[in-house]
C-alpha cells in the first residue's frame, strides 16, 4: 500500500503543474484572440489600408492557414527537439511578429504579416497541449486540465473582439497586435522557470517532403472554395481544387509508407481519435465563420460601437467559462461520444436562435442565442481535445496534439473562407439598392457593407443604400447561421454515433 500511495503522490499534479497550466492557458488565449480581434477592426481597416472585400478574407484567413498548414510539422519537431523549447522560441516570434503587423502600411503587408503570425503560432501551439499531457498523468487531472485549456481556446476567440473594441475606442487599428507583446513577455518569463521540457524518447526524422504536401494539400483547396462561393468558378479555380486534392492523396499515401510518419493515418481507424477531430473541425467551423462576420454585424447594423460590440459577444465567452465546472460530472455521467454529441446539440440549437434573434429587436434574444452556443463549444471542444490526447502513446503527444491542433485551426480557417463567402455571395443575392444610388455606391455595396459604410461615410452617402445594406447583411447573417446550424447537428449525430461512451467515475 505505502508503494501504491508513493507512485500515486510521485504521477499526480501538484501546486507547480497547476500553475504552469495557466501559463499554457494564457498561450492559448492569446493565440486564439489573435484569431479573432480583427473582426472588430475591419471598419477600421477598410478605412485606413482600403482593402478589397477578397483581402479583407486573406487578412483573416492568412494566419489560420499558416498555422493549419504547419502545424503537423512542428509537432513532430517539438516531439523531437523539445516542447518547452520550441514554445518558448515561437512566443519570442510571435511577439516580434505582431509588431510587424501591428504597424503594416498596406493591406498585402498586413496579410503577410498575418502569415508570419501564423508560423510562429503554428510553433506554440502544438507544444502546450504534449506538456499538458506530460503534466497530468492521471485521467480525472488530464480532463480537468484539458477543460481549462480548451476553454482557454473559446474565451479568447470571444474575448477577441471586446479587447478589440476597448483597443479601438482610443488607439489606431495596430493597437489589436501591439497589444500581444506583453503578454508575451510574461509568457516566455514565467514559462523558462514553470514549464517542464520533454520530448518523445525515440524521434523519427522529419519528413520535408510530407510537410510540403500537408501544406498544398490545405492552401489550394481553400482558395478555390473561396472563389467558388462567390461565383468565381474558372481555370485557377479547378487546377488549385485538382492539385489539393492529389497532394492530400498524395500525402496519405506517403504517411503509410513512412517508418515514422508526421501523421499516423492508423489512428484514424480509432472511433474515439476520428471522431472527435471531425466534432472538433465542424464545431469551430461554424463558431469562427459566424464570428467573424457577427462582430460586423453588431457595428454596422446594431449600431453598436466597438467596445460595445465586444460586450455584445461576452455571453460566448460566459457560457463556456461556467460549464467547465461542469464538464468532468457530464462526462462521467454519459461518457465522451454523448456528451461531445450533445454539446454539439446545444451548439446548433443556439445558431438556430441567433437565426431567429438576428432579425428581433433588442439584444436579449441574442445574448441567450450566444449563451447556448458558448456552453456547447465548451463541453464540445474540451471532450473532443480529451478524447484525442487519450487515444494515444504520451511519446507521441506532440504529433497527435498538433492533429486535434490541426483540426480547429483548419476549422477556423475554413469557417472563415466558407461561411464567409458564403455569407458574401447571399449579401449580394439579397441587395437591392433604391434606384438613383451612384455607381461609386453601388461599387461599394457589391464589395461589402464596410465597404458601403466606408464609401457613403466619405461621399456623404446616402441612409437608403445603407439601409439596404444592412438589410441584405441581417439575411446573409440569418441564412448562414442556419447552414450552419445544420452542419453542427450533423455533426452531432456522428460524434453519438461514432464516438464511444464509456463510463468513467
Amino acid at each position: 500500500m505505502v508503494k501504491t500511495d508513493t507512485i500515486r503522490r510521485e504521477v499526480r499534479a501538484g501546486a507547480r503543474q497547476w500553475v504552469a497550466l495557466m501559463v499554457l492557458t494564457l498561450v492559448i488565449v492569446l493565440l486564439a484572440v489573435d484569431a479573432t480581434v480583427l473582426a472588430l477592426a475591419i471598419p477600421a481597416l477598410t478605412e485606413a489600408l482600403n482593402p478589397t472585400a477578397t483581402e479583407v478574407l486573406w487578412i483573416g484567413d492568412a494566419y489560420s492557414f499558416a498555422i493549419a498548414g504547419l502545424l503537423v510539422t512542428m509537432g513532430n519537431i517539438s516531439d523531437r527537439i523539445g516542447r518547452k523549447r520550441l514554445l518558448l522560441i515561437g512566443a519570442v516570434a510571435f511577439g516580434l511578429a505582431s509588431i510587424v503587423a501591428a504597424f503594416a502600411p498596406t493591406a498585402a503587408a498586413l496579410i503577410a504579416a498575418r502569415a508570419l503570425l501564423g508560423v510562429a503560432g503554428a510553433t506554440i501551439m502544438p507544444s502546450t497541449l504534449a506538456i499538458i499531457r506530460d503534466m497530468f498523468r492521471i485521467p480525472q487531472q488530464r480532463t480537468l486540465a484539458i477543460a481549462v485549456w480548451s476553454v482557454g481556446f473559446t474565451v479568447g476567440a470571444a474575448a477577441g473582439p471586446l479587447v478589440g473594441g476597448a483597443l479601438l475606442e482610443h488607439f489606431w487599428w495596430g493597437s489589436v497586435f501591439l497589444i500581444n507583446v506583453p503578454v508575451i513577455v510574461v509568457v516566455v518569463a514565467l514559462g523558462v522557470f514553470l514549464l517542464p521540457e520533454s520530448r518523445s524518447a525515440a524521434p523519427g526524422p522529419i519528413d520535408l517532403v510530407s510537410s510540403l504536401l500537408s501544406i498544398v494539400a490545405i492552401v489550394p483547396v481553400v482558395f478555390a472554395i473561396k472563389h467558388a462561393a462567390k461565383g468565381q468558378i474558372g481555370l485557377a479555380e479547378v487546377i488549385a481544387l485538382v492539385v489539393g486534392v492529389a497532394a492530400g492523396w498524395a500525402f496519405v499515401r506517403r504517411q503509410r509508407t513512412l517508418a515514422v510518419p508526421l501523421v499516423d493515418v492508423a489512428l484514424f481507424r480509432v472511433p474515439a481519435f476520428s471522431g472527435a477531430i471531425v466534432a472538433n473541425l465542424v464545431s469551430v467551423f461554424a463558431f469562427s465563420g459566424l464570428i467573424f462576420f457577427f462582430s460586423q454585424y453588431l457595428q454596422l447594423v446594431r449600431g453598436f460601437s466597438p467596445f460595445e460590440a465586444g460586450l455584445g459577444e461576452l455571453p460566448l465567452s460566459i457560457g463556456s467559462v461556467v460549464i467547465v465546472a461542469f464538464i468532468a460530472m457530464i462526462v462521467a455521467r454519459f461518457g465522451q461520444g454523448r456528451a461531445i454529441g450533445a454539446g454539439l446539440v446545444v451548439v446548433a440549437v443556439g445558431l438556430a436562435g441567433l437565426a431567429v434573434a438576428e432579425a428581433m429587436p433588442g439584444y436579449a434574444w441574442i445574448a441567450a442565442a450566444l449563451a447556448l452556443v458558448g456552453v456547447g463549444i465548451g463541453v464540445a471542444t474540451a471532450v473532443a481535445t480529451d478524447a484525442v490526447v487519450a487515444a494515444v502513446p504520451r511519446d507521441r503527444a506532440g504529433a497527435a496534439s498538433s492533429i486535434s491542433e490541426m483540426g480547429y485551426e483548419l476549422g477556423v480557417a475554413l469557417g472563415i473562407a466558407v461561411l464567409g463567402s458564403l455569407h458574401s455571395a447571399m449579401y449580394r443575392a439579397a441587395l437591392e439598392l433604391p434606384a438613383g444610388t451612384s455607381a461609386s455606391l453601388r461599387r461599394a455595396a457589391d464589395e461589402s457593407l464596410p465597404q458601403l459604410a466606408s464609401a457613403a461615410h466619405d461621399v456623404g452617402g446616402s441612409e437608403a443604400a445603407l439601409a439596404a445594406g444592412r438589410e441584405a447583411f441581417t439575411i446573409a447573417m440569418q441564412q448562414a447561421s442556419v447552414v450552419a446550424a445544420v452542419l453542427v447537428a450533423i455533426a452531432a449525430v456522428i460524434a453519438w454515433r461514432v464516438i464511444p461512451s464509456v463510463r468513467t467515475r
